[in-house]
């Protein structure tokens, strides 16, 4: 199962089901659903920063089309760099609920990560940028 998540200081946005193949429409269609519903709910207001992995789906002509006309600020930031990304933390997290929760199908599966995403600690969120360990 492929998921698309995003969080800020505050806490966790959208996790959202990928079907079928990931593909460079895809993720402006995802950016449209779920970027601006996060920051509404997080109330970040104006001064936020959006940071993405630079996988060259994320760095389509497409999605920096739709970044730029909706005037979104994104980090420069090496070249897939997953190993850098604090969202990594937050997945790694979310495996070991996962794990504990042992689900047995795939509907399972993505009722139990949608739950324990949703269950994540502000203050967790906040402290994932200076988790980063690079050893």
């Amino acid at each position: 199962m492929m998921l698309w998540g995003c969080f800020a200081a505050g806490g966790t946005g959208a996790l959202h089901k990928i079907d079928g193949i990931m593909s460079k429409g895809n993720d402006v269609d995802i950016l449209k659903q779920h970027l601006k519903r996060l920051v509404r709910k997080l109330k970040l207001g104006h001064k936020w920063v959006f940071q993405m992995d630079n996988d060259p789906r994320y760095t389509s002509k497409v999605v920096a089309k739709w970044l730029k006309e909706n005037k979104v600020k994104v980090l420069e930031w090496p070249s897939q760099s997953p190993d850098l990304n604090p969202i990594e933390n937050l997945w790694a997290e979310l495996k070991k609920h996962m794990r504990a929760r042992r689900p047995t199908n795939l509907t399972q599966l993505h009722q139990l990560c949608q739950e324990e995403w949703a269950k994540m600690h502000p203050t967790y969120c906040g402290r994932l940028p200076e988790m980063f360990d690079p050893s």
